[in-house]
């Protein structure tokens, strides 16, 4: 079988002595319009789409889609699946390669309760005999590379040691571990250790996914784990330069340091990107908060910030407190700040 270009793409990435920078898939973020955004500031080199929602009468949704037909970066794309109808998820699978996608990406992550009671996402974690089964008949329909995003375990690790010899028995071609359990989301401190046992017992390339927020992380993570390359969601919405950044210090190259003007202009072409034609001003303001509860982290260290931004209703306003605290030329920190969030915050928890 001839590769497509995508799929040569991807298979010379695991190749490179490089680290893949993979951009996390995020649903309700990682669509074709924050692709493009993102890869102005430096760039992925392997972009994951969010999740299609497969069941046995889906169809693949046109949006998600756009970003795999229209995909702008010049990197490849990774098309991501949730789900647990085996028939559904191979008829998807199918469905999928006949677009230019580098991959096909299996979900074994999200945390989600409305996702997991499904048995769907992080769910099937608590199901070892089950992945193996969609496993198994995804691997016979994929004909091009098939990788697994997946966390440690439900809601007790213990059932990593089960799973890393099904991911194995099934020659994926790639590994992301979210060094979390799905009941822990993301309150506390990833356990990195699990991500070097999974580079120790999977004959592939193995990505380390949780709180990579700077290039100094970055290259901690790389260093304890061992792992083949990274994986990174949060982060890059607060630092859109991190990809960037985190190339530079391996070269040996000054970091690229934004300075506050630096970050009040991404937040206009981040708003300008993700508008919605049509849409009320208020609606599109509250939009944005999905991106400020990260970007907000990087402000200021004492929340004031984050607090008053959450609670803007107009567009005059929300770009006045921005103008507020980053109309200047100090450069802003590289690492987020460790700002106290309420117990309910989805970042709640262990930030650095």
């Amino acid at each position: 079988m001839t590769l497509c270009p995508v799929t040569s793409n991807l298979r010379h990435l695991s190749q490179s002595s490089e680290p893949i920078l993979a951009l996390a898939p995020m649903q309700d973020v990682t669509d074709l319009r924050f692709m493009r955004l993102i890869s102005g500031y430096g760039n992925a080199d392997l972009y994951f789409t969010e999740y299609f929602r497969v069941l046995p009468e889906s169809r693949l949704d046109p949006q998600i889609l756009a970003s795999i037909t229209q995909n702008p970066t010049g990197r490849p794309v990774v098309a991501q699946m949730i789900g647990n109808d085996i028939a559904a998820l191979v008829r998807t699978a199918r469905e999928l390669q006949q677009h230019p996608v580098a991959a096909i990406d299996l979900n074994l992550g999200c945390p989600v309760p409305i996702v997991y009671r499904k048995c769907a996402g992080g769910g099937l974690l608590r199901d070892p005999d089950r992945i193996d089964r969609i496993l198994g008949a995804l691997r016979e329909a994929i004909a091009i590379p098939f990788t697994v995003k997946t966390r440690i375990g439900f809601d007790d690790a213990v059932v990593f040691d089960e799973l890393l010899p099904i991911f194995a028995r099934h020659s994926l071609d790639l590994l992301t571990v979210h060094a979390r359990t799905v009941k822990e989301m993301y309150r506390s401190a990833p356990r990195y250790d699990f991500v070097a046992r999974a580079v120790a017992a999977m004959p592939c390339p193995v990505l380390a996914n949780g709180n990579i927020y700077s290039a100094d992380k970055a290259g901690e993570v790389l260093a304890l784990t061992g792992a083949r390359g990274l994986m990174i969601g949060r982060g890059v919405i607060r630092n859109p330069w991190l990809f960037r950044q985190i190339r530079e210090q391996r070269r040996g190259a000054p970091l690229f340091c934004p300075t506050g003007r630096d970050v009040l202009a991404y937040v206009h072409t981040l708003y300008e990107a993700v508008s919605t034609q049509g849409i009320r001003e208020s609606a599109q303001i509250n939009n944005m908060k999905k991106y400020m509860n990260f970007i907000g982290l990087g402000v200021e260290p004492t929340g004031e910030f984050l607090h008053r931004i959450r609670r803007a209703t107009t567009r005059a306003e929300f770009f006045a407190l921005f103008r507020q605290f980053l109309d200047h030329d100090d450069p802003m920190p590289l690492e987020p700040f460790a700002i106290a969030l309420n117990p309910t915050d989805v970042m709640a928890g262990v930030l650095r």
